[in-house]
């Protein structure tokens, strides 16, 4: 669901540190946004403060939204925490071998070239004819 983003009410929340919320703005422009922030009834946000704020950098209106029953604090603080905490960044081995297959399928004629090159030098070393 829609809602205006200057009708949530952001509280004190656990994260007093955004980090650079224009790489998500560009990440959100590029890619839309993903996950939606989630809210309750009263419009108070639970969880997605960066992602809300990023949506503000890109001059948007509206924002999807998850509205949950919630209003307890106590329910309000275990859900932001959670939110937060159950996530698995990738690894270091991930993330290179993520960035290779983007590479690749970036640039296909480069790894033909080499298939080729490959090809070419094993056909002249033992005069293989195709």
């Amino acid at each position: 669901m829609k809602v205006l983003i200057d009708e949530i009410i952001v509280n004190k929340r656990l994260r007093k540190d955004l980090g650079d919320i224009s790489s998500l703005a560009e990440s959100i422009k590029k890619f839309g946004l993903i996950n939606p922030i989630v809210i309750n009834k009263k419009n108070i946000l639970i969880a997605g403060e960066r992602r809300l704020e990023a949506a503000k950098v890109l001059g948007w209106k509206t924002i999807d939204t998850v509205i949950v029953d919630i209003s307890d604090p106590l329910e309000i603080l275990e859900y932001e925490i959670e939110e937060n905490i159950q996530r698995q960044e990738f690894s270091p081995e991930e993330t290179a071998e993520a960035s290779q297959k983007i590479y690749q399928l970036k640039n296909p004629r480069f790894f033909v070239k080499i298939w080729d090159a490959v090809r070419a030098f094993f056909k002249r070393l033992f005069k293989k004819e195709d």
